[in-house]
């Protein structure tokens, strides 16, 4: 069985997010979905809701696996059996990053690859950051998030703290 980790933030899960993750488990017999519990942005979302929200998202495919995680990346994919870990790519500038992390992650551990799949067309726009954005502005998100994280948003922005 190969398995593959799909790591990210995922504040919120857009429907980018959720593309290639259904692509990847076309392609994996198991994919992870790993929401980092402390990523150094700041977040709307805490890891328990960010979890429950991708996996309200991912309901349905049967081979996909959501989880929180802490720390380095690869040593998650090595603790989980990942060979793999899955990363999406949306324009040039994603293509530097994850080059970067690409090679560092191989530095730190060789034995992990890395599989980037390009996001569809329709969601190559679409960034969590500017997603909260319009979300908070009273825009219309249809069609850029799961009906769940639709929700999530609009309760977190009728919130009277915020």
């Amino acid at each position: 069985m190969v398995t593959a980790l799909y790591p990210g933030s995922f504040d919120p899960v857009t429907m980018g997010h959720l593309d290639v993750a259904k692509r990847a488990a076309r392609l994996f017999d198991r994919l992870i979905v790993a929401v980092y519990d402390t990523p150094s942005k700041s977040l709307l979302f805490n890891t328990e809701e960010r979890v429950s929200l991708m996996r309200g998202a991912v309901a349905g495919v049967d081979n996909i696996e959501v989880r929180p995680f802490t720390g380095l990346v690869v040593k998650t994919a090595r603790d989980v059996g990942a060979a793999t870990i899955i990363r999406g790519l949306r324009s040039g500038p994603d293509f530097e990053y994850e080059c970067q992390m690409f090679f560092m992650n191989r530095r730190l551990e060789p034995e992990v690859d890395m599989v980037s799949l390009m996001s569809d067309q329709d969601h190559t726009f679409i960034s969590s950051s500017l997603l909260k954005e319009v979300a908070q502005l009273g825009g219309d998100i249809a069609g850029m998030v799961p009906p769940n994280v639709a929700l999530a948003l609009a309760e977190k922005f009728q919130s009277p703290q915020r």
